[in-house]
């Protein structure tokens, strides 16, 4: 599976400037990184109220990596 196209299909309908949403894959022995940029003008739609839709992305994230038996964490860089 890859994380990295799953984070940026989500992150890319949520956001006004799609074509600005930059995410760099870590990859670990055990774990993934995902380190997601998108402009300043996005980042509230990206972690929404209280961080529910950021949270619910970390929910998807790792229900899909739970198959594989891998970490996958998602970083959100200002």
């Amino acid at each position: 599976m890859n994380y990295k196209d799953l984070v940026e299909y989500m992150v890319k309908s949520l956001v006004d400037n799609p074509e600005n949403v930059e995410i760099r894959e870590i990859e670990g022995e055990k774990s993934t990184i995902l380190e997601l940029k998108v402009t300043k003008e996005d980042i509230g739609k990206v972690i929404g109220k209280h961080g529910r839709i950021a949270r619910a992305i970390r929910t998807i994230i790792n229900a899909s990596a739970t198959k594989s038996g891998k970490r996958v964490v998602l970083e959100i860089l200002d």
